[in-house]
């Protein structure tokens, strides 16, 4: 039998036994010097220099160098099985395949075999003759695919113990061996399966783990990079230092290009000026401005700094270059959800429902769309089929939680949020989420312990900092709290002027101010707030009828309480305080009005008494006298009509001491001479003095 006799190490790639690759001459992809006109003529044309090789114009001297011997049976078959496998011809690769492996017995056919039943879903058969003999066990690549076959069965443990819990040659200190062949070390690959398997396992600590050695192992494996960067299975600190660490040079003559793409991948919220810079060169120097990649890299950016409308255009961009990259949707269809793009949304669900059927991915817009027009139940039940797809989907959990949070089913909630948590370690929303919930529990210290984990992961998101506030101003430590809202406020500075966020944590600034008796302060972030999100809202509404009813302004705190129980007739807070402000303003009119003429009757009486005793002209003459004496007291009495006396106009504010009990005091307080003046005062009224005569004639 004629057999291969080399196999790959744990250092080699599955090119070291390709035979495309294999016992081929090594300048055949090299473009030969001063190539002719033909070399890129149409291919399978007779003149074609690169499919006839043999009539390419080379040097004769070159032919003479390269002469090689005559390809072999077994290698004939194998280019052929090989060629069959590349154009999906699975029946003919399958059949020549094991006419190549009777003939050779080698390990290598046997894994080259084993790939066509992979292909073609034929995962047992491909586990079978992988393992049937103790050759093909010892080989590396048969070994990691047979450990694959087991993973595509989900049989976890049994491709756990095929590849072992732990990476087998670590103890070679062989993260620096360089792979010659140009592909991606088996190591490696073995490790990033490894990760697979923990994954599944949800044992995410050592997916974590297993992901990170893989690309320490080989710098190539994006695979195992995209899981560690797409699953958040780091913090934005980690991701940053992890990627100083790598080893470039297993990427040749690539090691910046791959470092500055790898770079753009990375935390958007660390280090953004170093993402700017990787994205710059990426543009300039290597003409990668308008890949999909780069741009959604630069989605993503905007999606962090809240940027819905350029986020979402950039998105739309790589949608119409790339209609089917999945990768774009979990964003673009939050970025939709926070527009309220429903029509759009709409279109994006019907395309995936009827286009990909069976990817979860396609039950996640549908349950975006249900939750975007408030159809919590029917947005639950796809969240839920989406997870059932994939269990590990961090997105459908999420959105599943929201469906609970929405209706106020908190455990309900605070149990999907947590496993969320879970599979994405590294982000800060699902700590934030469930800090949130036990927030509207009242549950204040645990609430803030896992803010405070989410701003430990992201201390730069304003509502991390909005809900740090809440609780502070709960916990009445009002200093604190405005602190934190002002923070909030210092990173919301780049959001949208309407942003719902931004709306939030001014409002909540304001309620700050008015519990920390600063009413005007605090009317001014309330007005902002209004005048920003162009609609009023009941609740600010009525903390201004509030201010204004605390500021003695009872007109205007009625005026404004109107207002909030026409946009929310059942708001049992604008019930209670136009309740309160009405009946204040009766109480205070009707006290103002009995303690003024009781008052001018009691000082009153020592003038009738004296003019019994004297004539109408010397007691007149009396009054005046004393008026000319004492000014300290004004009278409450300063409209020239019969209203009730103190009525404040609709624009009037006035202090908070201020109250008709005050008023009682400080004329019993005062003296016959102040009151005499003021009475003089009203005698400028004929109204007035019509009433003060008609109680000096009684």
């Amino acid at each position: 039998m004629v057999q291969n006799q080399r196999t790959p190490s744990q250092h080699n790639s599955t090119l070291f036994i390709s035979p495309v690759i294999n016992n081929r001459r090594q300048d055949l992809f090299i473009t030969p010097p001063n190539p002719p006109t033909t070399l890129f003529d149409t291919p399978g044309s007779n003149h074609s220099s690169f499919f006839n090789l043999e009539k390419s114009n080379l040097h004769e001297e070159q032919k003479q160098v390269h002469d090689v011997e005559p390809l072999t049976q077994a290698e004939k078959l194998r280019l052929w099985r090989h060629d069959a496998l590349m154009q999906h011809h699975y029946t003919t690769a399958e059949y020549i395949g094991d006419k190549v492996l009777a003939l050779t017995d080698d390990p290598n056919d046997a894994f080259w075999l084993a790939q066509v039943y992979f292909n073609s879903g034929n995962y047992l058969r491909a586990k079978h003759l992988l393992t049937s003999k103790p050759e093909f066990e010892k080989s590396v690549s048969c070994r990691y695919l047979a450990a694959y076959c087991l993973l595509k069965l989900e049989l976890w443990d049994d491709a756990l113990d095929l590849i072992g819990e732990s990476n087998p040659f670590r103890k070679d200190d062989n993260y620096q061996v360089r792979n010659s062949d140009g592909g991606i070390k088996l190591e490696a690959s073995m490790c990033y399966l490894r990760g697979l398997i923990y994954a599944n396992q949800n044992n995410f600590e050592k997916a974590k783990e297993s992901y990170k050695e893989a690309v320490l192992v080989d710098v190539k494996c994006y695979e195992a990079f995209n899981e560690l960067i797409s699953n958040n299975l780091m913090t934005p600190s980690e991701e940053w230092a992890f990627i100083t660490s790598l080893n470039y040079r297993d990427a040749d003559d690539n090691d910046e290009l791959i470092k500055l793409l790898y770079t753009t991948n990375l935390s958007k919220y660390l280090n953004v000026q170093k993402f700017e810079e990787a994205e710059n060169i990426l543009k300039d120097e290597y003409d990668l401005g308008e890949n999909c990649d780069i741009l959604l890299s630069k989605a993503d950016y905007l999606y962090v700094q809240c940027n819905f409308d350029e986020c979402l255009a950039t998105y739309e961009k790589i949608l119409s270059k790339d209609p089917y990259n999945f990768n774009v949707l979990p964003n673009y269809l939050s970025c939709l959800h926070e527009l309220g793009g429903k029509n759009k949304l709409f279109l994006k669900a019907h395309q995936l429902a009827e286009n990909h059927p069976n990817n979860p991915m396609t039950w996640l817009s549908i349950g975006v769309y249900y939750l975007s027009i408030n159809k919590i139940i029917e947005a639950r039940k796809f969240f839920s089929k989406a997870t059932l797809l994939n269990p590990n989907f961090g997105h459908a959990w999420i959105g599943f939680a929201h469906t609970f949070a929405a209706e106020g089913e908190h455990e309900q909630a605070i149990s999907a949020y947590a496993f969320a948590a879970r599979l994405f370690p590294g982000s800060h929303l699902p700590n934030l989420f469930l800090g949130m919930q036990h927030l509207q529990m009242n549950n204040l210290n645990l609430s803030e312990e896992y803010l405070i984990v989410s701003s430990q992961i992201c201390n730069s998101d304003p509502l991390v900092l909005n809900e740090i506030g809440v609780i502070n101003f709960y916990k009445n430590d009002l200093m604190k709290a405005e602190l934190y809202f002002q923070e909030a406020l210092g990173a919301a500075k780049h959001l949208n002027s309407d942003s719902k966020i931004w709306i939030s944590i001014h409002a909540n600034l304001g309620h700050v101010f008015r519990k920390g008796n600063r009413p005007y302060k605090a009317l001014e972030c309330f007005n902002q707030v209004l005048k920003i999100s162009h609609t009023n809202d009941s609740n600010i509404l009525s903390a201004m009828g509030l201010i204004y009813l605390k500021l003695g302004n009872v007109f205007k705190a009625i005026d404004t309480l109107h207002d909030a129980l026409a946009i929310s007739p059942s708001d049992p807070v604008a019930s209670d305080l136009l309740k309160r402000a009405l009946e204040s303003n009766k109480t205070n009119s009707s006290l103002f009005l009995t303690h003024t003429s009781d008052k001018l009757l009691e000082l009153n009486m020592p003038t009738l008494q004296y003019r019994s005793r004297k004539n109408k002209s010397k007691s007149s003459q009396h009054l005046a006298d004393i008026t000319t004496s004492n000014n300290k007291l004004m009278t409450p009495i300063n409209n020239k009509t019969k209203n009730l006396p103190n009525a404040p106009r609709r624009d009037d504010v006035l202090p908070d001491s201020f109250t008709s009990r005050d008023y009682s005091d400080s004329v019993e307080a005062g003296d016959v001479n102040s009151v005499a003046h003021d009475l003089r005062k009203g005698e400028e009224s004929s109204d007035e003095d019509d009433e003060v005569m008609d109680i000096e004639s009684d």
